[in-house]
């Protein structure tokens, strides 16, 4: 069937189903968005049959939303990549995942912060020994970069739900009484209190968050960071580790979690949930030293 002949020709809902088709689709895209381009990979990851993926795979490039890439010319393989418009998809697969966090395994509550052994905590500690995918993300600069440091360096990966420089930007509305948010400030100017500590650890430390680089960079002049901060405003590193995230006054943020990872970009150790900013800086500094 083409997409002008589903009912509803007119709804954007309809036709953007046309093209998804059914749930293993949108699995595709989400593995893919985790670095999983091959398709021995995407089969193994999945458990789908070859023909089954074979056919989602071919739907996909055909509407634009995968492209082909060819890695070995005997046999002839490939990488299946997301294009702009599959990376688009990128913002529906967090809101899936956050509306099932919260509405399917959870009780409906708007929460910044979860429970130790919950299924949201074990699959964010599940990405020990998972290579970041392949992003790159705006400094708060305005330069793209990688999400881990370049130079052979640890990388502490610091992600916040959102930090405001007075003045600058104001609080989301009733952003104080969601369990979770507050501590942000505490935890950036403690990192930046013990950055010369981390630094001599060989570890570079970088916050994240889903605010726009101007907002981020008004607050790193704002509290004096020595270390930048990158914006994930596109979802592309969300998506691509599946990090917990939740939603509030019509945009997505990340709950507070912070990852090691190592100068080849493998994550090495998980900080999640995080109940006390300060205090995490300190159990991750003791983590950079012992690795």
């Amino acid at each position: 069937m083409k997409r002008a002949d589903l009912p509803d020709s007119d709804c954007g809902i309809a036709q953007a189903l046309g093209v998804i088709g059914d749930w293993w689709t949108f699995l595709v895209v989400r593995d893919i968005a985790g670095g999983t381009t091959r398709f021995d990979g995407l089969q193994r990851e999945l458990g789908v049959s070859r023909r089954a993926l074979a056919e989602r795979l071919a739907k996909l490039v055909e509407h634009g939303v995968l492209e082909r890439r060819p890695y070995s010319t005997r046999p002839p393989r490939h990488d299946y990549v997301l294009t702009a418009k599959g990376e688009g998809l990128l913002p529906t697969l967090i809101a899936l995942q956050d509306w099932g966090t919260r509405h399917v395994m959870g009780d409906g509550a708007l929460t910044a912060t979860s429970q130790d052994g919950s299924a949201e905590s074990r699959r964010v500690h599940d990405l020990v020994n998972r290579r970041l995918p392949d992003v790159v993300l705006e400094r708060h600069d305005g330069e793209p970069v990688t999400p881990n440091a370049p130079g052979g360096v640890w990388t502490v990966l610091s992600f916040f739900p959102g930090a405001f420089a007075p003045g600058a930007l104001d609080h989301p509305p009733g952003w104080g009484d969601i369990p979770g948010t507050k501590g942000c400030t505490l935890e950036a100017l403690t990192y930046a209190s013990r950055f010369a500590d981390f630094e001599a650890a060989g570890a570079a430390i970088r916050g994240v968050s889903t605010q726009r680089p101007d907002q981020l960079a008004a607050f790193v002049t704002h509290a004096r960071l020595p270390y930048p901060l990158l914006s994930d405003q596109d979802d592309r590193l969300a998506a691509g580790l599946l990090l917990p995230t939740f939603r509030t006054a019509g945009a997505d943020r990340f709950k507070r979690l912070t990852l090691l990872v190592d100068p080849d970009a493998v994550v090495r150790a998980v900080q999640f949930p995080i109940n006390d900013p300060a205090g995490s800086v300190d159990e991750m500094l003791a983590l950079v030293r012992s690795h």
